[in-house]
């Protein structure tokens, strides 16, 4: 694999910033990691961080290097603060910036598939709610979502505050309108998204956001969405992500493009 920290100027927020991306490199005298790589560009993961969290936070907590290692598969991991991955009221335009400028940055610097069959997106805590949020209104972009103890029903989070998010982080992002209802609601968002794709939703029944995970579930069953549901023990914390992002890669809809199954290509076992 070849790890680069990118550090950019990105126009639709005025400042510079970074990301860090992991490109896959076909290896065989690597002690303890083989490399892969696919026939043409490689398929991408963009990986969001959490709310209290950076773009190399992935590297520092989880083995996502050595799970993707084998897979040939892309992974960007942007920074965008603690902006819940939305056009800040009072701050910045983190949701252009991903949904724009990311993109199209990252296919300028690097060599990467921009078919929709070979892009997929996953995140943990804030991050599970930007990626949901992200497939779902742009479900044409994406093969396959993935959300790791998501923050997937920010309305009530925002109503209920048992576990209150710091009020100066939610007037930045929000200002003073509500969340419920608007594009920035996950259970809203559901009630059109008849075409979005496959959902991976994983969240430890210990979890203080397992509540608003079972209700985002149960919304996503009840319009008929594609759903792979993960509830087991588990709390909010990276044994758990760590884990658990393995079980992600694994279930990816990878294209075989390098002579063996997906899952095979990333356990190294066959069926």
């Amino acid at each position: 694999m070849a790890l680069i920290r990118c550090d950019f100027f990105a126009e639709t927020l005025g400042l510079s910033t970074s990301m860090t991306v992991i490109l896959p490199q076909r290896t065989e005298s690597q002690i303890g990691l083989t490399g892969a790589d696919v026939p043409g560009d490689p398929p991408v993961l963009y990986l969001l961080h959490g709310l209290s969290d950076d773009d190399t936070i992935w590297l520092r907590r989880t083995a996502i290097e050595r799970y993707v290692a084998p897979l040939g598969l892309a992974v960007v991991m942007p920074q965008v603060g603690r902006s819940f991955y939305a056009d800040e009221e009072h701050g910045n335009r983190y949701w252009t910036f991903l949904r724009e400028e990311l993109p199209q940055l990252c296919h300028g610097f690097f060599r990467l598939s921009a078919r929709r069959e070979d892009t997929f997106v996953a995140g943990l805590s804030m991050g599970g709610y930007g990626a949901v949020k992200w497939a779902l209104r742009e479900p044409d972009r994406f093969a396959a979502v993935a959300s790791l103890s998501g923050a997937l029903d920010l309305a009530f989070r925002a109503e209920h505050p048992t576990r209150p998010i710091d009020p100066r982080v939610w007037h930045t992002a929000f200002g003073d309108r509500p969340v419920r209802g608007t594009d920035d609601d996950l259970l809203t968002l559901l009630d059109s998204a008849a075409a979005a794709p496959p959902l991976y939703v994983a969240c430890g029944t210990e979890d203080f956001l397992y509540e608003d995970n079972v209700r985002f579930v149960e919304r996503a069953r009840s319009v008929g969405l594609p759903l792979t549901v993960d509830f087991s023990p588990g709390e909010h914390d990276w044994a758990y992500w760590d884990a658990k992002i393995a079980d992600v890669l694994a279930w990816l809809p990878l294209a075989d493009r390098g002579g063996q199954p997906t899952e095979e290509r990333a356990t190294g076992r066959s069926k």
